[in-house]
């Protein structure tokens, strides 16, 4: 008997149950150096994408924290709207950010339907905005 056929397709390709989830930036790391504007693209391991409203099990959106800390409380409330919390509710992975020259941090944090945070975030990244439309800081 062939192994492949000893199980019908549906079993063999199931996701796994236990599925490590994580968000990351896919472009930045803790220490870059960057112009603004500058683009940003967001990754996503063990759930799927959905625009906001849209309630599908296991999917939502990202939100992006621009230099506030995560802290408890946000894990159990819908995320604000805020330029310090910005929300990608249609579904993007990546945008374009416009930052003032210095140092910001940035974290990404995933949510359900109704902007409610799963317990899945990115690593808190520190950048420094060196200019400004290729302007450096006088």
């Amino acid at each position: 008997m062939d192994v492949c056929s000893a199980n019908g397709a549906a079993e063999r390709t199931r996701p796994l149950v236990n599925e490590a989830k994580a968000v990351y930036f896919v472009n930045l790391r803790d220490g870059d150096k960057v112009t603004s504007p500058f683009r940003i693209a967001f990754g996503l391991v063990g759930m799927g994408i959905a625009p906001a409203g849209v309630n599908v099990e296991n999917t939502g959106h990202h939100h992006l924290l621009i230099d506030q800390k995560l802290t408890n409380d946000m894990l159990v409330k819908p995320i604000p709207f805020t330029e310090k919390y910005r929300h990608f509710g249609k579904g993007e992975t990546e945008a374009t950010l416009d930052l003032p020259v210095g140092k910001h941090t940035l974290r990404l944090v995933f949510a359900n339907a109704y902007h409610q945070p799963y317990y899945v975030s990115s690593k808190e990244v520190t950048i420094e905005v060196l200019s400004k439309n290729g302007f450096a800081k006088p």
